[in-house]
């Protein structure tokens, strides 16, 4: 039953724990063996330092001459020090009177992370659906599903007037527990039951949005996250997710081969 599941993922978790104590630089993932494995139909992925190699906003706050008091912001908020919806606004604030060029700009040059191609490719040949949830920004978001093909991405939209950024940030804003919520929703829409779904992050603000998630990992991640994730990719790159669905390397060559 649900109590003797509960037990036995407790179980798996402590015994990931342990083995990643003993094993140096090699992942470890422990999962429980069923249907739903190799059965999961949707993958939302964080944005920032996860499907990117950079947080959007410390980017533009280089641009605009505020990097250093922008850094500092989004370090403590991603560190679990700062409320993220607070941490938002008061960085965002400082972005006021940037020329929304510099978006159009930031957005066409995004560093990918490794493997971030090969995973939604392989994805996509095997009828998953894919979305980016991010507390970031839309106009990046909107970028990555254009240039990766992505199905879904909901992020948070900075306001504009003449030209330039406000330094405010329109509702409804993406919070962890909004980030939760989406996944929900893109659920609902794929009539896909939640132990279908996996999530990826990286930070603090990523981690109801894990737990929701029939499979949450935790991909290069702030110690905070990677206790208590399902599994952790601490080493390598994003595509190795893919083994983490049951394929193996010789699976994944011919996916790619055939796309």
């Amino acid at each position: 039953g649900d109590v003797a599941g509960a037990a036995l993922d407790a179980r798996l978790r402590d015994l990931r724990r342990h083995l990643l104590a003993e094993a140096g630089d090699v992942d470890i993932a422990v999962q429980r063996e069923s249907l739903s494995r190799r059965a999961k139909r949707l993958v939302v992925m964080d944005m920032d330092s996860t499907l990117i190699q950079l947080e959007v906003i410390d980017e533009l706050a280089r641009r605009h001459g505020v990097g250093a008091e922008v850094a500092a912001i989004t370090e403590r908020a991603m560190q679990g020090e700062l409320d993220f919806e607070a941490s938002l606004r008061a960085r965002v604030g400082l972005l006021a009177g940037l020329e929304v060029r510099h978006l159009d700009e930031v957005a066409a040059s995004l560093p990918l992370t490794d493997g971030a191609e090969t995973l939604v490719r392989v994805l996509s040949r095997l009828s998953y659906r894919t979305a980016v949830i991010s507390g970031g920004f839309q106009f990046a978001a909107v970028a990555l599903k254009q240039r990766l093909g992505l199905d879904y991405a909901y992020a948070n939209t900075l306001e504009r007037a003449g030209g330039r950024l406000t330094g405010r940030v329109l509702e409804p804003i993406v919070t962890p527990q909004r980030k939760a919520d989406l996944l929900d929703m893109i659920a609902q829409g794929e009539r896909c039951d939640l132990d279908q779904t996996i999530a990826i992050g990286d930070g603090a603000n990523d981690l109801a949005m894990l737990q929701r998630a029939g499979l949450g990992i935790a991909f290069h991640a702030k110690p905070k996250l990677t206790a208590a994730a399902d599994t952790a990719i601490s080493h390598g790159s994003l595509a190795r997710v893919l083994y983490l669905l049951g394929l193996r390397a010789r699976d994944v060559a011919e996916l790619l081969r055939l796309g």
